[in-house]
């Protein structure tokens, strides 16, 4: 049964540093995209950032660009997402996702699996 498994969340003052991976199992997802997305309370699941299976493309929201970078090794089953110089807005819960499809989706009902979340606080 095919798994998505993330951590490194957790608390961190605004400015600071968190990285998030999320580990796959059960399936050969570095054939899969990955993307990231966050949901804050009250709000929907927005689109935080995408890599095609191969890493070769890279895609971000606008809030995040140039202070979060998605990664992976397809070696180790894992993506990973550095996020920097945080801010209070950024503050919600963050979920791994993996798509199968033709190109690299950035909207929820793309992806088929897609792991339990963690939660990251900014504080101001």
């Amino acid at each position: 049964q095919a798994q998505l498994v993330e951590s490194g969340g957790g608390l961190v003052q605004a400015g600071g540093s968190l990285r998030l991976s999320c580990a796959a199992s059960g399936r050969t997802f570095s054939s899969y995209d990955m993307g990231w997305f966050r949901q804050a309370p009250g709000k929907e699941r927005e689109f935080v950032a995408a890599i095609s299976w191969s890493g070769g493309s890279t895609y971000y929201a606008d809030p995040v660009k140039g202070r979060f970078t998605i990664s992976r090794d397809n070696a180790k089953n894992t993506v990973y997402l550095q996020m920097n110089s945080l801010k209070p807005e950024d503050t919600a819960v963050y979920y791994c996702a993996a798509d199968h499809g033709e190109v690299v989706a950035q909207v929820p009902y793309e992806y088929d699996y897609w792991g339990q979340g963690t939660q990251v606080t900014v504080s101001s």
